[in-house]
């Protein structure tokens, strides 16, 4: 009979938890030396049976729903430090089936105090991750099925609802038909903006070099602002574009920081003068830092001169564009080869959710097709059916559109152009209550939910404090109470502070009580 080491008392307690890890790889040990002993331990292993899978299943939407009904309770930024939780749990990983009831407490004592609550009332960093009941069910039903849907037969309803989809939100948005597969374009879901952007690179390169000849990569150049999403200069790079060609061209606050077609201009008959090829544009709806918009038809007028590839990033900013009031940022996209959005930012779609449309898909997919033998079949062969393997980097991809159908069905268009006017309506209020007080000022317009702020200088009760040093203490005693999380960024040399409204559970209780915070925060600096 095979004599298994004994664990020490309340071995899973910090003091005593080198025994439990003792305690694990000697027992691993001893298994894996005794290889008939192991199935007897574990038993026939069924790893889904739909009684199972109910059963825990119910506990984990019971577990959530709780975990949504309080998690006011949690500090917003998690409290622990780095390295936390490779000192709460073994070194080696069990071998022996743990409990589903185990597993769960050890999500709330050991995982739970390590998450920064993206879905707090009180989350206003960076831009939201909005969700909804419509979205998770979606997304269950998603990764129930499981699909792999890289071509329309490995599932063609994955491939033909996603192109419904991407439709119906071009409909919303009032995109031309151009864009749309009931016209002449078409409309893919990625991942993130980030590979959207770096699809739209990859083709702009291919269809210049088509023409200058591969050996001549090195004279390419692409062209955004100094606000554009730092994943633009990233996609170059994968892109093969020199580092030296990728041209951040300068904002001013004056402008509210958005891009100038004069000055792109300029800089484009400066590039091609010298012998070098304008490649691709990408201007952005609503930047990162302060939602600054780049004027589209005026830069699209001046790329469209070079022929350039032209994108636009409105990963954050573009769902506003469902409501009439705010299509107007949208005017000129017609002049445009593609546009990003992504929906799990401001359309309650959960990560990872970004739909990108393209006027002429065949540039897209003949940089990235792919044509195995062993994925070639008769509907493919055909030229009658989409291949979305051949409109994303990878091949592998998830029924994603499952999630925004049931978002659109389920809320219909109404109610979420009312769900973006609120959060818009709760960033007014905010930006009220700064306005309110003399020692705060507004550092750029407010476009859609963002308010970008700060604390001005008070000589009389700040010593040799900068502008800067003032509002960086301010925001470090703001969110080390964990009632409230905010960010900052530096546009134009200015520190300043970022409100950003969205999370799906906040109200304008919450809003007001962050304001409370951060004018406490205040007094003690003034």
């Amino acid at each position: 009979m095979l004599s298994l080491p004994r664990p020490q008392a309340n071995f899973r307690t910090p003091s005593h938890r080198r025994h439990c890890r003792c305690f694990c790889l000697e027992l691993m040990d001893l298994l894996d030396s005794n290889s008939a002993f192991s199935p007897s331990l574990v038993g026939e292993f069924k790893p889904l049976t739909p009684e199972e899978f109910r059963k825990q299943a119910h506990q984990m939407v019971d577990f959530i729903a709780d975990y949504y009904n309080s998690i006011e309770n949690h500090p917003v930024l998690s409290q622990v430090e780095p390295g936390y939780l490779r000192s709460r749990l073994p070194d080696a990983p069990p071998h022996l089936p743990e409990s589903f009831d185990v597993i769960m407490r050890d999500v709330e004592k050991d995982i739970i105090p390590g998450m920064t609550h993206w879905l707090s009332p009180n989350f206003f960093a960076f831009f939201p991750a909005t969700v909804s009941s419509a979205a998770f069910v979606g997304e269950m039903l998603c990764t129930a099925f499981n699909s792999v849907g890289f071509n329309w037969l490995a599932c063609p309803a994955a491939t033909e609802l996603e192109m419904v989809v991407m439709d119906w939100l071009a409909t919303m948005l009032k995109l031309p038909k151009s864009f749309m597969f009931s016209g002449t374009g078409g409309g893919v879901m990625q991942a993130t903006s980030s590979e959207a952007i770096l699809c739209t690179v990859i083709a702009a390169r291919d269809r210049a070099l088509a023409i200058i000849g591969v050996e001549s990569i090195g004279k390419l150049v692409v062209y955004a602002s100094d606000q554009t999403h730092s994943t633009y200069k990233k996609a170059c790079k994968l892109a093969g574009i020199l580092l030296c060609n990728i041209r951040l061209l300068p904002t001013t606050q004056a402008s509210n920081f958005s891009l100038s077609p004069a000055l792109l201009r300029t800089v484009i008959e400066a590039d091609a003068a010298a012998g070098l090829v304008p490649t691709h544009l990408c201007a952005t709806i609503g930047t990162t830092s302060t939602t600054a918009v780049d004027p589209i038809r005026p830069l699209a007028d001046v790329a469209n001169d070079y022929g350039l590839w032209v994108h636009v990033d409105a990963a954050y900013a573009g769902s506003a564009c469902i409501c009439p009031e705010f299509r107007h940022h949208l005017d000129g996209i017609e002049l445009v080869n593609s546009l990003s959005l992504s929906p799990h930012k401001w359309l309650l779609s959960y990560l990872d959710c970004c739909c990108l449309w393209v006027k002429q898909p065949g540039q897209i997919t003949r940089s990235l097709s792919t044509n195995p033998e062993y994925l070639k079949n008769k509907a493919s062969e055909s030229g009658s059916v989409v291949e979305y393997k051949d409109w994303q980097i990878g091949t592998g991809r998830k029924f994603k559109a499952l999630r925004l159908w049931f978002v659109i069905r389920t809320y219909g268009v109404g109610n979420l152009q009312s769900h973006i006017r609120s959060d818009i309506r709760i960033a007014k209020l905010f930006e009220s209550l700064v306005r309110s007080d003399p020692r705060f000022e507004i550092v750029t317009p407010r476009l859609f939910s963002l308010v970008c702020f700060r604390l001005k200088l008070n000589h009389s009760g700040t010593g040799t404090v900068t502008v800067e040093g003032l509002n960086r203490m301010l925001l470090e005693r703001v969110n080390s109470t964990g009632r409230v999380y905010m960010t900052h960024t530096i546009v134009g040399g200015i520190y300043t502070l970022r409100f950003a409204v969205g999370s799906t559970l906040t109200e304008e209780r919450h809003v007001v009580a962050a304001w409370k915070l951060i004018k406490e925060g205040a007094d003690a600096f003034t």
